[in-house]
């Protein structure tokens, strides 16, 4: 049975693996050892057996937290955020007591800026060996410093084929048009919405202006009333439950789509996109900093990563899962988008000018 066949009729009622009948073995912890698995008892690297993580919705195997703390006594608490503007505001102020967090390539590079991450001891991390090294040395994040990638994931328009009039691949359908009118969902981050209205207006999305986001609040404000809903992370659900026909979402989240409904289909804009890539970090002020190198090194563990990229369906920059994963997966020009739009994608840098800009015209987009 193909895997991604097993996912659908186990998800969210017992895990992959267990299905497979698999266990999880053979895993490297990069040095830690659970003393005990309950109660407040230290473990061997002098941490209490717990770990608070900070993640998106949808976004780890399905029973990968209960495999770590099985494999390592850590019991770990996940709680949700819907965007990096969410994620970065809940640390402001401080670190509220998390260990690991996920932000996307820009926002590593605006809170490592800020003095809000912990740089990684590498020598804690051993399966950083499984990582592309394509994705090792990045702009973001010289040599690594602060983050271990998790995901790359490209933006675009997922549809339901039997409700639009032809394949819409350009932005036109979702920022520039009446066409489909109240069946519309737009992302609720306002750096990408910014960006990718950019995009459609043939300029990179590392180049606009303020004078070009002065024009682009004035074309979202026009287009809103089209617009039924800036959507939290959900857009797949919106569109599964028949709430829109078209929505701006990350190709893997409408690949995950895909599998339970069949007129869902993703397409990325003749005019191009834009490119994250989204990171395992630890905040400053982690209270459990061992225990979060562990975590991270588990996950990119090759086994760990495939358990977890065959329920999530991104595209993963670990080498090592990646050949482990079926044709299924690698060949899906949905997960893996065929070069030519690629070649029209690109990357967004942290912009400290921009970034306010950008936040400050959403919101007066939003309460237009």
């Amino acid at each position: 049975m193909d895997p991604f066949e097993l996912i659908k009729q186990t998800r969210g009622r017992r895990s992959l693996l267990q299905a497979m009948g698999v266990a999880a073995i053979g895993i490297t912890f990069g040095g830690l050892a659970a003393c005990s698995k309950e109660g407040g008892k230290k473990l061997s690297n002098g941490e209490e057996a717990k770990l608070n993580f900070y993640n998106w919705d949808t976004y780890i195997g399905e029973n990968t937290l209960d495999n770590f703390k099985e494999a390592t006594g850590v019991d770990v608490t996940m709680d949700l955020f819907d965007s990096n503007d969410v994620l970065f505001a809940k640390f402001k102020a401080g670190n509220p007591g998390y260990d690991v967090i996920v932000p996307s390539n820009d926002f590593v590079e605006r809170m490592s800026k800020a003095g809000m991450l912990l740089p990684l001891d590498h020598a804690q991390i051993p399966n950083k060996k499984n990582i592309d090294p394509a994705y090792i040395n990045v702009e973001y994040d010289l040599q690594r410093k602060f983050s271990m990638p998790y995901t790359w994931l490209a933006l675009g328009i997922g549809y339901r084929k039997s409700k639009v009039s032809a394949k819409p691949d350009s932005w036109k359908v979702l920022f520039d048009s009446p066409e489909y009118a109240g069946r519309i969902a737009w992302l609720s981050e306002a750096g990408d919405m910014f960006r990718l209205y950019g995009k459609y207006l043939g300029k990179s999305v590392n180049a606009l202006t303020p004078a070009d986001i002065a024009t682009i609040e004035k074309m979202m404000i026009k287009q809103k009333p089209n617009v039924k809903k800036f959507h939290e992370d959900d857009g797949q659900d919106l569109l599964l439950k028949g709430d829109v026909d078209v929505v701006l979402e990350y190709n893997g989240d409408i690949a995950q789509a895909m599998l339970e409904d069949k007129d869902i289909d993703f397409v990325i804009p003749k005019e191009g996109s834009q490119l994250n890539s989204d990171n395992l970090c630890i905040p400053k002020g982690a209270p459990h900093p061992k225990n979060a190198h562990a975590f991270i090194n588990y996950i990119l563990d090759a086994n760990v990563d495939k358990e977890i990229t065959e329920t999530i369906l991104y595209p993963t920059p670990n080498a090592a899962a990646k050949k482990l994963m079926p044709d299924s997966y690698k060949n899906n020009p949905v997960i893996f988008p065929p070069a030519e739009a690629l070649a029209k994608c690109e990357y967004a840098r942290f912009n400290p000018e921009l970034q306010p800009l950008y936040e400050e015209a959403f919101t007066r987009v939003r309460a237009a």
